[in-house]
């Protein structure tokens, strides 16, 4: 730490103390730090929060990170992109693209980000596995998303082909085609009394729109229109072109 006697020489640091006739005046004699309290000693600090002497002590103290000190040098980038990382996954759930395509809009050098990125993924902070496998079964759950959805969402979150592989395999075709008939069901409420053509494509673009293909959402409103009392012949008649 700077001693304040270091900066009593004639004509330096000691002309922005207080003159030795004041109230103060042991601030800026080399003896002052003697004769001083300690409340005396941390108002003097304070007051001089804004001279460059006692900026470089904040800084050099660790009290603050450089790049937070005002016009301090930044932190280094490895630092910098390892701070970004933590925020953005305290949030929630990443994969290692969407973290690397954060780190570079903020202008972190690529080295750095590869670095982190790999230490990250080391010690299991970044698992695209498991984010994959949790993506699955949260929006199949929730949103009711077919396989080919699910694996689209993947995608554009950066996830490889092999894992998203894995992760959309645990979703069986059977599980599928009943969440298929649990959607259906609950929209039949509110198609009821639509005139049949514009209720069978409600309920199959409704379910194509979730990811599931054309057969099976066929498949599936047809029975559930047969078991709500449709008629099977004029379904089958619409569903092949013929029906008007």
């Amino acid at each position: 730490m700077v001693r304040r006697s270091d900066w009593s020489s004639p004509g330096g640091f000691s002309s922005d103390w207080p003159s030795p006739d004041g109230s103060s005046s042991d601030r800026s004699s080399p003896q002052s730090s003697d004769g001083r309290s300690g409340g005396d000693r941390g108002r003097a600090g304070r007051g001089g929060r804004g001279s460059r002497g006692s900026r470089g002590e904040r800084t050099g103290s660790g009290a603050e990170p450089p790049s937070r000190a005002g016009g301090g040098a930044p932190l280094p980038p490895e630092e910098q992109a390892r701070a970004i990382c933590l925020r953005l996954l305290t949030g929630s759930p990443r994969t290692r693209k969407q973290l690397a395509e954060a780190l570079a809009q903020r202008g972190i050098p690529d080295d750095a980000a590869e670095a982190v990125l790999s230490r990250f993924e080391e010690v299991g902070l970044i698992d695209d596995a498991a984010f994959a496998g949790a993506w699955v079964d949260s929006r199949h759950r929730g949103r009711g998303l077919a396989r080919r959805a699910l694996a689209r969402e993947l995608r554009t979150k950066g996830v490889e082909s092999a894992v998203i592989d894995e992760a959309v395999g645990r979703l069986d075709a059977e599980q599928e085609e009943r969440t298929a008939r649990e959607l259906v069901e609950r929209k039949l409420r509110v198609t009821r009394g639509m005139e049949r053509e514009k209720r069978l494509r409600r309920l199959v673009g409704m379910l194509a729109r979730k990811g599931y293909s054309e057969g099976l959402a066929v498949r599936v409103v047809r029975q559930a229109l047969e078991e709500e009392g449709d008629d099977p012949e004029a379904l089958d008649a619409y569903l092949s072109g013929d029906g008007g």
